[in-house]
């Protein structure tokens, strides 16, 4: 998408109840014609989100969200439809599926469970990664093309290295122009960049993008710096996963997974 005015300070600007427009700063790193998928699940998630506001406060909490990308992500309005697929007090599950152009483009499912107390018997992972404050930025785009990872803030932990990586990232911009975005929205808006940050081989030479991605969150995260502890694996059939460890500045707070196509670079 190309314009001959400047891109708003955000991913998306509405267009109606249900339809987004992607500005500049959402385009692809494979394909900067495409939206790179990061932001559209954050943006999922505003629209679930929104979707239960609209019916009242149920005190259930997003604790798995699984997207499966169905096909290409032009950079072009996309609209966003959510629903109820399993009732429930205490347990719920929702569907919100993505169309560009008519076209199914995304489906996610989210399951909300209770809110409860457990404060007396919680407890698990606890490593807090270093301060992003303390960290020198890591030029990611001099990796990356696409107007995504141009507005990133990226703060390695260490030297990033071949499969593995541990890095803050956190962007200036709105997620969707002129409306608050959650915790939680603002915050898996940037756990698809886990793909990118701990590569085995180079893009130029191999591509190896993600046709899915589940996070499982056992505590809700805050929102500010999204912290990916990122190891990358690729198989000798074409197959590869991309599995990360999600923090927020107070230590973890669940896992992601990613698998990935994996196939050399088309010559051109």
């Amino acid at each position: 998408m190309t314009t001959g005015t400047p891109a708003p300070d955000s991913y998306y600007v509405r267009t109606d109840e249900h339809r987004f427009k992607p500005t500049a700063h959402a385009g692809g790193a494979w394909n900067t014609e495409e939206q790179h998928f990061s932001p559209l699940g954050g943006l999922v998630v505003h629209a679930v989100d929104q979707y239960l506001a609209g019916r009242g406060d149920r005190g259930l909490m997003l604790s798995r969200i699984s997207y499966d990308i169905l096909g290409r992500l032009a950079l072009d309005e996309c609209e966003i439809r959510v629903e109820t697929v399993r009732p429930g007090r205490t347990i719920e599950l929702l569907e919100a599926q993505v169309a560009i152009g008519g076209r199914p483009v995304v489906r996610a499912r989210a399951w909300l469970l209770a809110a409860q107390d457990t404060r007396a018997v919680a407890g698990g992972a606890d490593r807090r990664l270093p301060p992003p404050e303390q960290l020198e930025p890591w030029p990611m785009a001099e990796l990356w093309p696409g107007g995504y990872i141009a507005s990133l803030d990226v703060r390695p932990v260490a030297p990033p290295r071949p499969g593995r990586t541990t890095a803050w990232v956190a962007t200036p911009l709105a997620l969707v122009a002129d409306e608050p975005s959650s915790p939680l929205a603002s915050f898996l808006a940037l756990v698809d960049t886990a793909n990118g940050i701990a590569v085995r081989q180079s893009p130029e030479q191999w591509m190896f993008p993600n046709v899915d991605l589940t996070v499982h969150l056992h505590r809700s995260p805050e929102a500010g710096w999204t912290g990916l502890e990122t190891t990358v694996a690729f198989g000798p059939t074409g197959v590869g996963l991309t599995s990360t460890v999600l923090h927020d500045v107070h230590g973890p707070v669940g896992q992601a997974q990613q698998i990935l196509t994996v196939r050399p670079m088309p010559r051109s």
